[in-house]
């Protein structure tokens, strides 16, 4: 695997280190129980700036036929604060836009049909794309057509020769992952119809570095996007930036609204000078956040090898990514934590990689009420809490450990 050479997004070779979170595993790479005593692959996982448009990203790329032609354990529908935050942008733009029966919506990453549903039910024509075979199969069994793919410039211009063009394009959560930006962006400008709107939602390096969330940094996200890179790399394609919302989920995102012309919003100057007052356009903005999440491990470990010196019984919430970046970079293993739970049923049985914790169901909290649980899905903490509402009433409490280890 070799370190990139110059910037993903405008070729830039000025790249200055920002942080080292060491040699982790893949996130995603659940493992089977059976292979419990086999090695698994460990990769560098380094964060650097761009000295020119001042885009975060990783050093270091996984080759994504690695990342999500395997066994991808990633189901979106299994996220009801996501499935509500969806279908709420769908009807919007079903609204705003006059969709039916003669547009068409395509989504890329389009993942277990969870967002194009929305506009199946209300009679629009879509199109899913994704590479990962487990989420597309989902996605045909519930109705949706997918196409088994990686997303780009080709694809774009093979689906024009099919005689298809979008009038609303959705890549929400991908952009992050995609090792070629600028081929992904003049895929977009290239299907999208001339009077069309790309929706495109990434999470916010203005919010990451605030809520010190370096557990988002794993190898499937190579890149944490400000507002100021996004518009240099749109633009570079012809497409502008002419909305943007900032938006509370998965710790604090952007949703941004491209289109082949018009003018900017007011949102977008605005945002990106936040961007500029907080020094996130250079590298040496970066700093105080690498030492912050410095001292967040430092302060989390004391605290759970405390408890477990009380005698306290430790589980987890969440084998999702973040949640094997936070426990890896940590060092929380099961002399920590007895097992993780979590929603998603094709997780159950397997290992979060790395430090090897059995997953289970989310019923084996009240089954075994440890004292504490680890709340690595923080992202979703007030419907998490909801949801354990009686393991709570029995005494249990949660660590949350972003920003800042506390106990609730």
């Amino acid at each position: 695997m070799e370190p990139i050479r110059c910037c993903r997004s405008c070729g830039e070779p000025d790249l200055e280190t920002v942080l080292e979170l060491g040699e982790m595993p893949l996130a995603d790479a659940l493992v089977p129980a059976a292979a419990a005593a086999e090695p698994e692959a460990r990769h560098p996982l380094t964060v650097v700036s761009c000295g020119k448009c001042g885009l975060l990203q990783l050093r270091e790329t996984v080759s994504p036929d690695t990342l999500y032609r395997r066994d991808y354990p990633y189901f979106s529908s299994f996220l009801p604060a996501l499935l509500r935050h969806t279908r709420a942008n769908v009807e919007e733009l079903i609204r705003e836009r006059g969709l039916g029966a003669s547009s068409q919506v395509v989504e890329l990453a389009s993942n277990d049909g969870y967002l194009l549903q929305y506009y199946a039910r209300a009679g629009v024509p879509v199109l899913g794309i994704d590479p990962a075979s487990g989420p597309a199969q989902a996605a045909r069994e519930r109705g949706i057509p997918t196409r088994e793919a990686f997303f780009g410039l080709e694809l774009a211009r093979a689906l024009r020769d099919e005689g298809l063009a979008a009038d609303v394009i959705h890549a929400n959560n991908v952009l992050a992952h995609v090792p070629d930006l600028n081929g992904f962006v003049q895929g977009i400008a290239q299907l999208l119809k001339p009077e069309g709107v790309a929706s495109i939602e990434v999470p916010h390096v203005l919010e990451l570095v605030a809520g010190c969330e370096f557990d988002t940094i794993y190898h499937e996200h190579l890149c944490y996007f400000s507002l100021h890179a996004l518009r240099e790399l749109f633009s570079r394609h012809g497409l502008v930036i002419s909305d943007v919302r900032q938006l509370t989920i998965h710790g604090g995102s952007l949703r941004l609204y491209a289109t082949h012309g018009g003018r900017e919003s007011d949102a977008v100057a605005r945002i990106v000078e936040q961007e500029r007052s907080a020094a996130l356009t250079r590298a040496d903005g970066y700093r105080a956040f690498a030492e912050q999440v410095r001292a967040l491990r430092r302060e989390l470990l004391s605290l759970l090898r405390e408890l477990k010196r009380d005698g306290a019984r430790i589980a987890a919430y969440g084998a999702a990514a973040k949640g094997a970046t936070l426990v890896n970079y940590v060092g929380i293993g099961p002399d920590l934590v007895d097992f993780v739970v979590d929603r998603n049923a094709h997780k159950h049985g397997r290992l979060m990689p790395g430090q090897r914790l059995p997953i289970h169901p989310p019923e084996r909290l009240l089954a075994e009420q440890p004292d504490y649980t680890l709340l690595l899905a923080w992202n979703f903490r007030d419907e998490v809490l909801e949801q354990q509402r009686a393991y709570r009433q029995r005494g249990g409490r949660f660590i949350v450990p972003v920003p800042w280890p506390e106990i609730v």
